[in-house]
């Protein structure tokens, strides 16, 4: 049997100082465990979301590209709303050159108002964007101003 021919990586040397630097991480965290491919809870990626008002309402977005709706999870328990599932490859026999992307375990929770019942919030999920709803869930007034203050004198 003749040996397997390498793929060499074009984008070898190309990529971003960020993406050279998450990669020694990930390589160092995984010598540290020994496991290089499964997270848990405790070390899952967290997606992106936004959270604001829409008149009363409060509105949670979160980016979930890629993420199937089978395999995300919106619960809530205790006034703590969490969004929790996992993202896997689907794409079997393709040659990455480069990966950016979080795969595996996700969770994100978000504290709500007092109050909140789970028959208050609703949730949709599209195009990998997951909306939450939390009816009447937006404080009418908006958040307070704290007054940050420094030891410092400005000259």
């Amino acid at each position: 049997m003749p040996p397997k021919k390498r793929t060499r990586n074009p984008f070898r040397g190309v990529m971003d100082m960020m993406s050279e630097m998450n990669r020694i991480s990930d390589t160092m965290a995984n010598l540290e465990t020994g496991n290089a491919t499964q997270r848990g809870f405790s070390d899952a990626w967290s997606p992106t979301t936004d959270i604001f008002a829409r008149g009363n309402n409060l509105v949670i977005r979160s980016e979930l590209p890629g993420a199937s709706l089978e395999n995300v999870e919106v619960t809530f328990s205790h006034g703590y709303l969490t969004i929790a599932g996992e993202r896997n490859k689907d794409d079997e026999g393709v040659i990455y050159y480069a990966e950016e992307r979080f795969r595996g375990a996700f969770r994100r929770e978000i504290t709500l108002p007092e109050g909140i019942e789970d028959t208050d919030i609703e949730a949709k999920f599209d195009d990998g964007l997951l909306e939450i709803t939390v009816k009447n869930g937006a404080d009418a007034e908006g958040p307070a101003q704290i007054n940050v203050q420094s030891k410092k004198r400005r000259a």
